[in-house]
């Protein structure tokens, strides 16, 4: 019986699909008019690890008749773990030291990515993955979530397999590609087009979850169950495609192995120029993107099956030979680490999730991310995964005397003295109050200073009381209450509005703010203005262009 590191031996290729997803997501974080489909490089990492995973699986199989689910699992938290507790200590840390305000609110995201929920910890409390103007340095360990939920049942599906299901492997390989079609069907049953608001506004765009409204965009973007066709696709052709089966094709052969995977990389860079997430500043407002969730996400997984396929199999020689670069290869085997460095790196600089880089800044906080990623993978991700954390343990309950002793000494210092900022981190976080952030605590300040005159049920009362005072060098004498009043400056909006309404108020101007104002109260806003009699009115609604009304 040949051994398991025979059976399945080292694939480069795969290593440079890796590297090329990542990029892709990591331009898509950066700046989304670079690349608004980036982020479907994380459906190419699942269809990569669905394959992977399925492979070892097999492999150990088939070499002793059975699974171990303790060492899958075992190898699986070497492999994942250091990275992960590093960067979330990491943030912590940082948020500790610098930015304090956010440890109260940072501690849920915390506790969810320590224990792989945070794809259900967003849809449940409602922070959209789409969200713009959010600070939020752990978003990104969503994706990690969803394997790391895989990963858990997974072994349990393959240990069944190697029990019943040896001798029909191409019955079970079928009902996983049957399974993963049925959820691309199920994602876009659910899925409901049109315009994406509040709830209060867009109701359709909601639905219940264990009693909870929840976004079903961030329902089908974020859910384990709806984001498996791609694991399940990848797990299906690792029982067909298994590199110790296949044999060196003919020259004619290699040309269309070729031809398949280059078809497969074309279709994906198309893919991630053309395919978005949601829209915004349509008339509408913001839209999902249909295609995406209907097909869009099975064509990417079928993509990226055709691209593995021919980086794997022997014949193919220009396909797996590019994607075998010594460069590509080196950042492919790193990230994962990658991957978990780069959105905190860009976070903690720019603080909101939409703000695009530059090229400079993108440059710049690249190189960081890498510098960090090397320093975690060589020292720390490395030495875990090869048991030096087994051989220290076993050298510190060995009896030490003389300059062994002094040496052991040492070492206990300097841990003491590693883990002082980790403890106040710690400490900090969980000890911190909730607080709002910048942003929201001022729309919420403002709400007060602001009247309903379009009816939708925000804003006070519309005979508040309007003092006088100066606005660019004029005195106002308006009125004292809004009923019947001629108004002399009028200011309708949304959030944006809202959040100077203080420094609108305080100069004598009306303010009409709402936040996720729709663009409806558009013509009503006109007429409002018109009805009032309002010398000057300013409009400010969703992502229109701003005007003034004179």
């Amino acid at each position: 019986m040949n051994k398991r590191s025979d059976l399945l031996t080292y694939i480069p290729s795969l290593d440079g699909i890796r590297a090329l997803s990542v990029l892709a997501v990591i331009v898509y974080h950066a700046n989304k008019l670079w690349l608004p489909g980036g982020f479907l490089g994380v459906e190419v990492f699942f269809v990569i690890s669905g394959y992977l995973i399925t492979l070892l699986l097999l492999a150990e199989s088939e070499k002793n008749g059975t699974v171990s689910l303790k060492q899958f699992w075992l190898r699986r938290a070497r492999r994942l773990l250091p990275a992960l507790w590093l960067v979330v200590l990491g943030v912590v840390v940082f948020a500790a030291l610098f930015q304090r305000e956010i440890l109260g609110t940072l501690r849920g995201d915390v506790v969810a990515a320590i224990f792989y929920g945070f794809n259900w910890f967003q849809i449940w409390v409602g922070t959209s993955y789409f969200t713009s103007f959010e600070f939020v340095p752990l978003r990104h360990l969503w994706s990690l979530a969803v394997e790391e939920q895989f990963y858990l049942i997974w072994p349990i599906v393959m240990l069944v397999v190697a029990k019943f299901g040896k001798r029909r492997l191409p019955i079970v390989s079928a009902v996983f590609f049957a399974v993963a079609v049925l959820l691309s069907i199920y994602m876009a049953v659910v899925y409901q087009p049109g315009t994406i608001s509040t709830i209060a506004d867009t109701p359709e765009q909601f639905m219940s979850l264990f009693g909870q409204s929840v976004s079903r965009v961030d329902y089908l973007f974020l859910g384990t169950v709806t984001r498996s066709s791609g694991l399940l696709l990848g797990a299906a052709l690792a029982i067909w495609w298994r590199p110790w089966l296949l044999q060196t094709s003919r020259a004619g052969e290699s040309r269309l192995y070729d031809f398949v995977g280059f078809g497969g990389l074309v279709a994906l860079a198309l893919m991630m120029w053309r395919f978005h997430t949601v829209i915004e500043g349509t008339d509408a407002g913001t839209v999902g993107y249909d295609i995406l969730f209907r097909g869009g996400f099975l064509l990417t997984d079928i993509a990226s099956v055709a691209l593995i396929a021919a980086a794997v199999h022997p014949g193919s020689k220009i396909i797996a030979k590019g994607l075998s670069n010594p460069v590509l290869v080196w950042l492919g085997r790193r990230s994962y680490g990658f991957y978990l460095f780069h959105w905190p790196v860009f976070q903690f600089y720019r603080r909101f999730a939409g703000q695009g880089l530059t090229p400079y800044e993108f440059v710049v906080l690249v190189l960081l991310a890498l510098a960090l990623t090397e320093l975690s993978y060589r020292y720390i991700e490395t030495p875990v995964r090869q048991g030096a954390l087994s051989r220290w343990w076993a050298e510190f309950r060995e009896p030490a005397y003389g300059a062994q002793l002094v040496r052991r000494q040492r070492r206990i210092v300097l841990v003491a003295l590693a883990s002082v900022l980790p403890v106040f981190g710690i400490v900090s976080l969980a000890t911190a109050r909730v607080a709002l952030d910048e942003i929201a605590q001022n729309l919420s300040d403002n709400e007060s200073n602001t009247v309903d005159l379009l009816g939708d049920g925000q804003g006070t009362d519309t005979g508040a009381a309007i003092t006088a005072t100066t606005i660019a060098g004029q005195v106002v004498t308006a009125t004292t209450t809004l009923d019947g009043q001629v108004i002399d400056v009028l200011a309708i909006g949304d959030s944006v509005m809202l959040g100077a309404a203080n420094v609108l108020t305080a100069r004598g101007v009306t303010v009409d703010a709402v936040k996720s104002r729709r663009r409806r109260h558009d013509l009503t806003s006109d007429r409002r203005c018109r009805n009032r009699g309002a010398s000057v009115c300013a409009l400010s609604i969703a992502k229109q262009i701003n005007r003034v009304a004179f």
